[in-house]
């Protein structure tokens, strides 16, 4: 497989966010030029993504561009780069299902316009982030990209899958080489406060009861942050089709009781939990099969989830730890 030499420029959206700001970590230090368009949309604090970026503001080879995918005056005005890499979108299963409309805008419009751009500047390398959740409730595990009917049972899901296919139609009008990975329940230092892990965390160091949904019967492919940023860096330096879809996922999902139990131990902290009844848009289990990327990436997840929940709880902490 050929590769990508480094001291490229790549343009990350999204890249104050958890994922991204993880993987501009990564590019700096291996030599890349890195350009960060990102609007610090208040889904979360916007104060948490500039904590995430404060170590790159003073780096020579990076640049942040405050600014929306839904910008076309904005995009025009962006220079040439070797690569895009697209994680900006609304995130989120559940507030999709209160708010279509904005998902709709911000995740398909949105990827639209970056396409667009791509076309019109000729860059060749499209890496998209896509989720898990465009498998639905299929029955058939571990889900394998060849899967031929997908079934997204939110609105946030039915959008990734609507980037997948725009991405093929850029590939074969355009000649855009297109790489979809669909992440499987991402989780590390940075998380976003809203998801299970984080929020569980939080509530258990303050002894405050944990929201678990349905029976606890559900279970998750957990993917540490930095097994993410490998695969998406293994993704930019993909040469081998003009389109592909990739599953990033550890492999080995993990059932929400067992999560729960992992932190208690992890933090020392009996658990209150909270039962409550299942979520529309819920999916009762996320399993892949990552032979895919494995052959055709080199991906190989390194971190366990016992070993991740250790890292997010250290970051955790010494995040508690800091002057505020």
């Amino acid at each position: 497989m050929s590769e990508i030499k480094n001291h490229q420029h790549a343009l990350v959206t999204g890249g104050a966010g958890f994922i991204g700001s993880n993987l501009v970590d990564s590019l700096l230090a291996s030599g890349w030029e890195v350009t960060v368009l990102d609007n610090f949309d208040p889904f979360y604090n916007p104060l948490l993504k500039r904590e995430n970026i404060s170590r790159h503001l003073d780096h020579p080879a990076y640049t942040l561009i405050e600014g929306d995918i839904r910008d076309t005056e904005l995009l025009d005005q962006l220079g040439d780069f070797d690569v895009i890499v697209h994680l900006a979108a609304k995130a989120g299963v559940r507030p999709s299902i209160q708010n279509p409309t904005e998902y709709q805008d911000v995740n398909v419009k949105g990827t639209q316009n970056m396409l667009e751009f791509a076309r019109k500047k000729q860059i060749q390398q499209f890496v998209f982030a896509s989720s898990s959740s465009v498998y639905g409730i299929s029955p058939n595990v571990p889900w394998r990209e060849s899967d031929a009917v997908l079934q997204p049972i939110s609105p946030y899901a039915s959008t990734k899958v609507s980037g997948e296919l725009l991405g093929h139609v850029y590939s074969h009008l355009y000649g855009i080489r297109f790489i979809g990975l669909r992440f499987f329940t991402v989780f590390g230092p940075r998380q976003r406060p809203d998801l299970a892990i984080h929020k569980f965390v939080e509530n258990m160091i303050h002894q405050k009861s944990i929201p678990v949904y349905g029976d606890g019967s559900t279970r998750r492919d957990y993917t540490f942050v930095g097994d993410i940023v490998q695969g998406i860096v293994k993704a930019m330096h993909y040469q081998d089709s003009p389109y592909q879809v990739f599953n990033l996922a550890n492999g080995s999902p993990v059932y929400l009781l067992d999560m729960i139990r992992h932190l208690e131990e992890e933090l020392g902290i009996k658990a209150l939990i909270d039962w409550l009844p299942e979520q529309p848009g819920d999916v009762p289990q996320t399993v892949a099969d990552i032979s895919l990327a494995s052959q055709h990436l080199g991906y190989s997840p390194e971190t366990s989830f016992r070993e991740g929940v250790k890292k997010f709880s250290e970051w955790k902490n010494t995040l508690s730890r800091q002057p505020r």
